[in-house]
């Protein structure tokens, strides 16, 4: 039986064939809902049902419990529609994402450090209380006033996963000056805080999200740590089975600046609409291409009006490379951006 999932409160209609779960219709329709497991054990892909029936299958009552049941939520990993139309909470009225809302005080352990250059280290921090919901391409704050540690933003690196795991990409930025105060929460993660240290964080922040509905070619321009925001959001996209192609152009000083390279490869082999383009502004090295992503984005994509445009890096490269894509031809409402400006 085909039924229709209607999406409230924007009205939007998604077709569910026969034997298809709620979640693999939106999904190949371009729609994102949060999900980690497919087996209804994590809760990630909960929504409520306003109208209609459904088939919730087996799913554990860790992730689903019977209160929620009863009023009228689901699983849509495993949720089948059982009449013709099942109308079902998610998004804005502009059917956009809706953003969960950020929770202050969350405590989490430190459990691995990662040197991904010279002066980038990556995070892995576990959460001690319920996972932190949060969409691809968000951030966390993260500091101890206490301490005298101002609390910054750093940008979440991976997708959303069950146990809540999430990656921090921290560039360390040194002071000019011996007492300056310049990069202070950089250097107090790189410096001072040792594995399995508790830090409190709050979070997600940022509306730096794809368009869950997009229908365009991605290109995805980052530099330095603006990589972060970037992995996550293509994680996500390559998870989820996004069809259509997939770019990552990513800017680096010298060679030993690109980082996660092996990971770059892996996407490429697993999925064939990824590819990967770094390119040095100082250094060379075979295979990769030269100069900032400004100035040679034209000769490989001369035309960027169907294209959906991300940029994450300093506020500059933002700028430069935004600049450069409406050059090209790239449209306002599918240019998203994530500048860092420079933290104390």
């Amino acid at each position: 039986m085909t039924s229709n999932i209607k999406l409230s409160p924007s009205g939007q209609t998604v077709i569910c064939e026969s034997g298809q779960t709620v979640l693999e219709a939106l999904e190949r329709s371009g729609y994102a809902l949060p999900n980690n497991c497919r087996a209804g054990a994590c809760g990630e892909c909960k929504v409520k049902v306003l109208d209609g029936e459904f088939d919730q299958g087996f799913v554990l009552d860790m992730a689903l419990s019977q209160d929620e049941r009863a009023q009228g939520y689901g699983l849509m990993c495993m949720a089948k529609p059982l009449t013709d139309t099942l109308e079902i909470e998610w998004g804005t009225e502009d059917a956009k994402p809706q953003l969960f809302p950020a929770r202050e005080g969350q405590y989490a352990v430190l459990v691995d450090r990662i040197a991904r250059t010279p002066r980038i280290t990556e995070f892995v921090l576990r959460p001690l209380s319920e996972p932190m919901r949060f969409w691809p391409g968000q951030y966390v704050q993260l500091g101890d006033t206490s301490q005298g540690i101002p609390v910054r933003s750093y940008s979440l690196a991976s997708a959303p996963r069950p146990d809540g795991e999430i990656r921090l990409q921290v560039t360390r930025v040194d002071a000019d000056e011996a007492d300056s105060p310049a990069g202070r929460t950089s250097r107090w993660l790189h410096d001072e805080v040792e594995l399995g240290a508790n830090l409190r964080f709050s979070g997600p922040h940022g509306t730096f999200i794809g368009d869950p509905s997009v229908d365009t070619p991605v290109l995805c321009l980052a530099a330095g740590s603006g990589l972060a925001p970037i992995l996550s959001l293509a994680e996500a996209a390559l998870r989820r089975g996004f069809k259509l192609p997939v770019t990552l152009m990513f800017s680096a000083r010298e060679a030993e600046d690109l980082y996660d390279i092996g990971l770059m490869r892996y996407w490429q082999a697993r999925y064939p609409k990824f590819r990967y383009m770094p390119t040095l502004t100082r250094g060379q090295q075979e295979g990769v291409l030269q100069g900032r992503i400004p100035a040679i984005l034209g000769q490989h994509f001369p035309d960027l009006s169907g294209h959906s445009v991300f940029v994450a890096g300093t506020t500059s490269f933002v700028d430069d490379c935004v600049a450069a894509a409406k050059a090209l031809g790239a449209k306002d409402e599918l240019i998203h951006t994530e500048g860092f400006f420079a933290q104390n």
